[in-house]
């Protein structure tokens, strides 16, 4: 999930309705209230891929899709359409107790996981990490962006090494530069680290936890990496993954380069230059020893269809990831179950709302079809199998609707995307939207790489128009004040933690008026001929555009 502006609590008495010139169906927030309530219930045991918890949510969904109203929409076996469709996965976990240990002069410090270091399992293959005394790189952003002029690397030999790394890109602390400014772009994303210390040769990666440029806090680092982690099945693993993958707590940092004779914050500054060099901590290695546990498992999408009239090889996706963290780490109060109501039992409640208002309302001419996927939590994993494996083909895909952790309590007067992006889709929402008297607003915290962190980036880096919906910080009980100090109570007390759980005070009512706006998107889009794109000067325009004979 990876929108962070929901409520903390929400009233529970609906916020009057907005105007609306719309001829929408009627969302039921009890509906609503009573499937977040079940499917964030401690009896899922937090949706964990490859758990028991999957099996009855898996079972749960397609149960309610049928209820709903909807037609099998997954893959073909036996000449007949299924519920679902398998998406096989690696599957990684550290088994007994990692041992770390940062070495200064000669002296060891040990690190513990999940305390001042988390690292994932490996996920390139290694059975056994044995690594001794490896040496420190800072390599500012770990950026190589060859189109911007820019490489944090200038021909160091990470092999055998462990680079050291910021979090975000060089713009986010000026707001300014070849980087989108306070957006954040994918060079960004720790995803990217990672993949771009394997390409470099890095024995390891270490990314610099700080709360404000990676826009959650360390229990979340904590929580989402210290776990068991899945990928998709790589024929060359080593060349997404370096062996070693990990945070480290800023303070840590901040000492590390201290004992190296070296000021955090100045090389801070100087990696938000073309000029910045790589440089050796001196003095100062990394040890790691722990064991990994390969596998392969078979997770699910869900997935159901209402087929078109006219056009019926044509498809307008709704998604939603259904899966959270499982069971983890305890929180304070000794809870392990992180129920993941928000996060996403929301926006799977919200596709089978939809679902079940295109199932009984007038047949659209073109199919829609309402994808629930597995593993977006390790990675956007089940979207990016889909698109990747698509049971409807992507260039006749008209677009993508995605909602991930939308707003259980009142409603909003505005409402936005994750991340920025210009497309026509966006346009048709705007105008959509305005109906239901609602304003769009950008998204506010772009720094946060919200655009990246969804399942509508499969499709959309693959040119599917795709948007990920936010539901709006303009409470209208309240204002912009309260819908953002809401969003930051969640993002720091709830957000990938085990107290993301069903409140009774939530009224549902902004989310059962969002869905009436995301409806009537999806209506107009398969009853026209419309085909939205990118904007001229986006990154996914030109793969679009290769397609474009498809949809003559």
């Amino acid at each position: 999930m990876k929108w962070l502006m929901i409520p903390l609590v929400a009233l529970a008495v609906a916020a009057p309705a907005l105007a609306a010139d719309t001829a929408a169906p009627d969302f039921d927030p009890h509906r609503l209230s009573a499937e977040v309530r079940t499917l964030s219930s401690d009896a899922f045991e937090g949706r964990g891929p490859d758990t028991p918890g999957e099996t009855k949510t898996v079972a749960w969904l397609i149960e309610q899709m049928k209820a709903a109203g909807l037609q099998p929409g997954g893959a073909v076996v036996d000449g007949q359409r299924t519920w679902t469709q398998s998406v096989p996965l690696a599957r990684f976990e550290i088994t007994g107790t990692p041992r770390f240990t940062l070495t200064v002069d000669g002296r060891d410090q040990p690190l513990t996981q999940g305390g001042e270091i988390a690292v994932r399992p490996s996920m390139d293959g290694s059975r056994k990490v044995d690594i001794e005394h490896a040496p420190l790189v800072f390599v500012g952003y770990g950026v190589k962006a060859p189109e911007r002029h820019w490489d944090d690397f200038k021909g160091v030999d990470l092999h055998g090494k462990v680079a050291v790394v910021l979090v975000n890109d060089p713009d986010y602390e000026t707001g300014k530069g070849d980087f989108g400014g306070k957006a954040m772009t994918y060079y960004g994303r720790w995803t990217y680290k990672y993949e771009e210390a394997a390409r470099q040769g890095a024995l390891g990666m270490l990314v610099i936890h700080e709360t404000a440029p990676a826009s959650y806090g360390w229990a979340t680092v904590r929580n989402s990496n210290t776990n068991v982690q899945f990928d998709i099945v790589r024929d060359d693993p080593k060349a997404a993954h370096p062996q070693l993958e990990g945070w480290i707590q800023r303070d840590l940092a901040v000492a590390m380069f201290k004992r190296a004779g070296l000021d955090f914050e100045a090389l801070k500054k100087q990696a938000q230059t073309r000029a910045f060099r790589p440089v050796t901590l001196k003095g100062e290695s990394f040890s790691a020893h722990y064991d990994v546990a390969v596998g392969h498992i078979t997770s699910h999408n869900v997935v159901g269809r209402v087929e078109g009239s006219t056009h019926p090889d044509e498809t307008v996706i709704y998604s939603a990831h259904w899966d959270h963290l499982g069971i983890g780490a305890p929180d304070a109060k000794g809870d392990r179950i992180y129920n993941g109501a928000v996060d996403n039992a929301t926006g799977t409640a919200a596709l089978i709302e939809l679902g079940r208002a295109f199932a009984h309302g007038p047949r659209p001419q073109r199919s829609v079809v309402f994808l629930a996927v597995t593993a977006e939590e390790k990675g956007l994993l089940g979207s990016e199998y889909y698109a990747s494996h698509p049971l409807y083909p992507l260039d006749r895909t008209v677009a993508v609707i995605n909602t991930d952790a939308l707003d259980p309590g009142g409603v909003a007067r505005n409402f936005s995307i994750s991340g920025t992006a210009k497309l026509g889709l966006l346009d048709d929402l705007v105008a959509v939207a305005k109906k239901h008297g609602q304003y769009f607003t950008p998204d506010p915290h772009p720094e946060a790489g919200g655009f990246f962190r969804s399942d509508h980036f499969s499709f959309a880096k693959r040119g599917v128009p795709a948007l990920s919906f936010e539901s709006g910080n303009d409470l209208v009980d309240g204002g912009k004040a309260a819908g953002e100090a809401q969003a930051k109570a969640y993002t720091r007390e709830h957000y990938h933690q085990p107290s993301d759980e069903w409140q009774a005070g939530w009224s549902f009512a902004g989310m059962a008026h969002d869905l009436g706006v995301l409806h009537d998107l999806g209506a107009q889009l398969a009853d026209s001929r419309e085909w939205p794109n990118w904007s001229a000067d986006s990154e996914f325009r030109a793969i679009r555009d290769r397609s474009a004979a498809e949809r003559r």
